[in-house]
């Protein structure tokens, strides 16, 4: 299985969903396995993957230089991964600091 091919589905925009908490993990565990537990300790502590919005996927990360370093090295990852865990397309990954939340 190509883990990099992502299906496409046609998904209105405006089409909400919020992610369980087992697909939250199912995302950060194939993270933690794609950037390696160094990265991941480093990066990713604190991190929710929290709702889709149509094409968008809304993350949370813990601090304003962790959610900046996300999504500009690893948004293409986390979009085919949670594409994957979801079943539904995600084109753009966005990463707010939790203090905006």
């Amino acid at each position: 299985m190509n883990i990099y091919h992502v299906e496409q589905r046609n998904i209105p925009n405006g089409n909400k969903m919020d992610l369980t908490e087992i697909q939250n993990y199912a995302i950060q565990a194939r993270m933690a396995f794609i950037v390696g537990a160094g990265t991941f300790d480093r990066v990713f502590a604190g991190i929710r993957f929290a709702e889709i919005d149509g094409y968008l996927l809304y993350v949370y990360a813990r601090d304003e230089s962790s959610a900046a370093e996300i999504e500009d090295n690893f948004a293409l990852p986390i979009a085919i991964v949670a594409s994957q865990i979801v079943g539904r397309e995600i084109d753009v990954v966005v990463v707010l600091p939790k203090v905006l939340q």
